[in-house]
């Protein structure tokens, strides 16, 4: 990822905002997505785990917090209807017959083996270039004969929960990767295609990360992703 900076002619005159960008390379990052609730007393070793995977190069790493843990005594102010929606089209397109946390999917299969990962993929079938400038975001996928799905995650990193009911109570947890917005974009056959994204406002003090995942339109196994740390 390369910062551009755009500099007045005067001195006079402001400075252009940075603009950041990314382009895919040879092997697309490894989509890791954990789906997990501060309700859950099973879930802060899975979360510590995946805060264990900022580092590490060719991982993008997502924590999805479901929200049916709420009505058991602990409101996990991280979770969203659109998380738990996400875990049950992948389980009705893996054919699972339930969902469960702490679960993590990698390539778009559950994988229980975790903290080990698969071997990364090795290709993918399409280039992907993402920018972003201020609050809007652009992402552009090359041409690949299928189809294909996809979706833009806002992740902050750093969050602190006390836990005061339900199964953690007592409990400070700590996130890291965590999806604060998630939203679907329509699926295409082919062609190129460029979407674009209104970025919300983060957190004072809570770093933001911006990714875009391409997916299998029919078994929304992760082709292709890229992640924007600005």
């Amino acid at each position: 990822m390369k910062p551009l900076i755009a500099l007045g002619l005067m001195a006079a005159l402001p400075v252009a905002a940075a603009v950041c960008e990314a382009r895919s390379g040879p092997r697309p990052l490894q989509v890791v997505e954990l789906y997990t609730s501060e309700g859950c007393s099973s879930c802060p070793p899975a979360d510590r785990w995946l805060s264990t995977l900022k580092d590490k190069t060719g991982v993008l790493p997502l924590a999805f917090h479901v929200n049916y843990w709420n009505r058991l005594g602990w409101a996990d102010r991280f979770a969203s209807t659109e998380a738990t929606g996400r875990q049950y089209m992948l389980a009705r397109a893996m054919g699972a017959p339930n969902v469960y946390t702490p679960q993590v999917i990698v390539h778009g299969q559950d994988w229980r083996r975790w903290p080990s990962l698969p071997a990364p993929p090795t290709s993918a079938p399409m280039t992907l270039a993402m920018q972003r400038d201020g609050q809007r975001a652009t992402a552009s996928v090359g041409a690949a004969g299928g189809r294909w799905a996809g979706y833009w995650a806002v992740l902050e990193h750093g969050h602190r929960s006390r836990v005061t009911a339900g199964e953690n109570h007592g409990e400070t947890l700590k996130h890291d990767h965590v999806v604060r917005q998630y939203q679907a974009v329509a699926s295409w056959t082919g062609g190129g295609q460029t979407f674009s994204f209104e970025v919300p406002a983060g957190e004072a003090g809570v770093a933001q990360r911006l990714a875009f995942v391409v997916v299998d339109a029919t078994t929304q196994r992760p082709v292709q992703a890229l992640a924007l740390d600005c």
